[in-house]
């Protein structure tokens, strides 16, 4: 074998690596981070939970009053895909008063998971967020998909929600 055969032959073997090792990065850049939920009922979901599902998480306080505007929308988005592998985890933040939260979940029927982020750790792990609304998809594999920060397109989200399931 040549010298130039050789590098060529050593060159593409870098260059497959790289592509590889390029390739993770991208993905695990964007999994959802590991976390751990605590429901309004004390039972506790984690990140692990939701493989195999789309995921909608949706940072919001009761007293956001883009949240409780666009609340109904969730619902909504949540009962139209939920028997297709979708679901809907609505986060309170750490300075929504448990009791305001639990409160608004009942009288608004909420049909999906609520947690309360007490410490703030969750918001932290998911990008330190601050503003309410933020939420994020998150694909089938656990990958964040996008992240809308205020009310999301309704149509283009649920167009988006339509593809992931598609995915399968």
């Amino acid at each position: 074998m040549s010298k130039q055969s050789t590098w060529r032959a050593a060159f593409a073997i870098v260059l497959v690596a790289g592509l590889a090792l390029a390739g993770w990065w991208q993905q695990s850049a964007n999994r959802a981070p590991d976390s751990t939920f605590v429901l309004l009922d004390g039972s506790t979901r984690t990140t692990q939970d939701f493989g195999g599902q789309v995921t909608l998480v949706n940072f919001w306080a009761t007293s956001c009053v883009t949240c409780v505007a666009e609340m109904p929308d969730m619902v909504a988005t949540h009962q139209k895909f939920q028997q297709r592998g979708y679901q809907t985890l609505a986060v309170a933040m750490s300075y929504d008063p448990p009791a305001f939260v639990a409160r608004f979940a009942e009288s608004r029927q909420l049909p999906f998971m609520v947690a309360i982020d007490n410490t703030g750790e969750v918001a932290k792990a998911w990008g330190d967020v601050q503003l309410t609304p933020t939420t994020y998809l998150v694909d089938r594999r656990g990958s964040i998909v996008k992240r809308y920060v205020g009310k999301p397109d309704m149509a283009e989200l649920h167009q988006l929600i339509e593809r992931l399931l598609a995915q399968g």
